[in-house]
């Protein structure tokens, strides 16, 4: 499929081709099957908890072993100086139901932005039959959406509306994640979002700054944590499992990110001061990796394809908060390339026999990185 070149926008920007990623220090052999576990399907979280801070914590403890808290626990685990870096991306409405002039059900993901006004969509579709060129999908009385390029799922589409913020608004629904098997309610439309999100783009949460509240980051504050933001949109890739069966073989999806100058200063000025940098969730992980090169974090909007597990060179990141993640996913193999795959693999199946709550809407871990 021949696409546009995307140009800067107000919710999506244009960014140039990274550098090449960070290398691998050294080539693990892993099979995709060495990140496998089961999980009772019951311990799938289908809502948030009922308050946004009264997810469950299991620390990885720096000695070994392991112990059972709390998110508000988490100032108790501040250490002072420390630099917690947050992804303030804002989840768009962007799942959108509509029909052919057949009447044929379509289901529409928007992925990405492409032109200034966003009118122009590069899309998943779902529907019995796959759309073709030039049609036209109704999905509410002025808002259609027409097929103007296609490539297997891809699809690039054309909104025809009078403000298209409105019409994702008034229309769109809030991009749950398969596992959770319901349709979003009300509810989703805050509790699938975190209290610092500002900047719309992404089609995914990053799932473990849900936890987090104004009063949390406060008192985490007065125990001496920083905070610092990124942007990441996280992309609906972060749910795919790993296909391959050599992980080395795998092609990461793209994601696009953003580092403020603010946010590279303290960066710099923590690893040059033995300061722990502390990333809530593989997002800003990922984006703050990415951006390290020579010594120092870059500054601007680039594009990373990092993938990160056992055997990584690691840079920036020294402590991740993070949700527990799927099998076979590269989320669980950037855990393990934390600390150990096995180790990850056994708080796991702890996580399970101590009924912990799984994936976006679930409980959470904090582990330290192996020095």
């Amino acid at each position: 499929m021949e696409k546009p070149n995307p140009t800067k926008s107000s919710c999506f920007k244009a960014f140039p081709e990274t550098r090449p990623d960070p290398f691998i220090a050294f080539v693990m052999p892993f099979a995709v099957t060495d990140f496998d576990f089961s999980i009772p399907p019951e311990l799938i979280a289908k809502h948030p908890p009922a308050q946004r801070d009264g997810a469950r914590l299991l620390q990885l403890l720096v000695q070994g072993g392991l112990s059972d808290r709390n998110i508000t626990d988490l100032p108790q685990l501040v250490q002072p100086g420390d630099l917690w870096l947050i992804n303030d991306t804002r989840v768009i409405p962007s799942r959108l139901f509509g029909h052919k002039a057949s009447g044929g059900k379509v289901e529409l993901l928007l992925l990405e932005a492409l032109d200034d006004h966003q009118r122009r969509w590069r899309a998943w579709g779902k529907s019995n039959r796959p759309c073709k060129l030039g049609e036209q999908i109704s999905i509410a009385e002025g808002v259609v959406a027409e097929v103007v390029a296609r490539d297997g799922r891809e699809l690039e589409l054309e909104l025809a509306c009078e403000d298209v913020a409105s019409a994702l608004a008034q229309h769109g629904h809030m991009p749950l994640p398969p596992y959770i098997d319901r349709p979003d309610d009300i509810a989703d439309r805050t509790r699938y979002q975190t209290v610092f999100a500002t900047v719309p783009g992404a089609v995914a949460a990053p799932t473990a700054g849900l936890h987090l509240t104004g009063n949390l980051m406060a008192a985490m504050e007065h125990a001496g944590a920083q905070f610092a933001r990124i942007t990441l949109h996280v992309g609906p890739g972060t749910f795919q499992p790993v296909s391959v069966d050599r992980i080395g073989d795998h092609a990461m999806h793209a994601e696009h990110y953003t580092i403020p100058e603010a946010t590279a200063r303290s960066i710099t000025l923590a690893k040059a001061e033995g300061r722990r940098v502390v990333c809530v969730g593989t997002t800003s992980l990922r984006a703050i990796e990415s951006a390290w090169q020579d010594g120092e974090v870059r500054v601007g909007a680039f594009t990373s394809r990092l993938f990160i597990y056992p055997g990584y060179h690691w840079r920036v990141a020294d402590v991740l908060l993070t949700n527990f993640h799927l099998p076979r996913s590269t989320l669980l193999m950037l855990v393990a390339a934390m600390t150990g795959r096995e180790r990850v693999l056994a708080a796991y199946r702890h996580a399970v026999a101590a009924h912990y709550r799984f994936f976006s809407y679930g409980d959470a871990m904090f582990v330290e990185r192996d020095r």
